[in-house]
């Protein structure tokens, strides 16, 4: 039985295919549907849980070299909220691109997290990297 990490067994399984460079999505409650890529649904309610707390999960056991947002989410959201983003991302680089071009990468993905975020444009595209 798991004590720590990451207790969900599907996305514990999904993780775990994601090899070099492979694209994993941590998604808001209304990101697109893509019927052909496997989704991990564990949105609750409004909120609940957010991008932010499974991505400030996910990383901590799994190796992102970059990320891609869109331009769309800077200009919606507030400083506060840019900030609690770049404040949890560190040192890794984020590609900001418009949303129509980030959705284009979306079939190429392992997966997505959708969750209950109500952020706009939280959308996060994890690029992994060597471990």
């Amino acid at each position: 039985m798991l004590r720590t990490g990451i207790l969900n067994p599907q996305i514990n399984s999904l993780i775990s295919r994601v090899r070099h460079n492979n694209l994993l999505v941590i998604a808001d409650r209304g990101f697109t549907y893509f019927p052909q890529i496997e989704i991990v649904d564990i949105s609750v309610v409004d909120d609940v849980p957010t991008v932010l707390q499974v991505f400030n999960a996910v990383k901590l056991n799994f190796d992102i070299c970059e990320i891609y947002m869109a331009d769309e989410f800077k200009l919606e959201n507030t400083a506060e909220v840019q900030e609690s983003y770049s404040k949890a991302v560190g040192s890794i680089p984020v590609t900001f691109e418009p949303s129509a071009d980030m959705k284009k990468r979306v079939p190429q993905v392992v997966g997505v997290i959708r969750t209950g975020d109500t952020i706009q444009y939280a959308n996060m595209i994890l690029v992994s990297g060597r471990v």
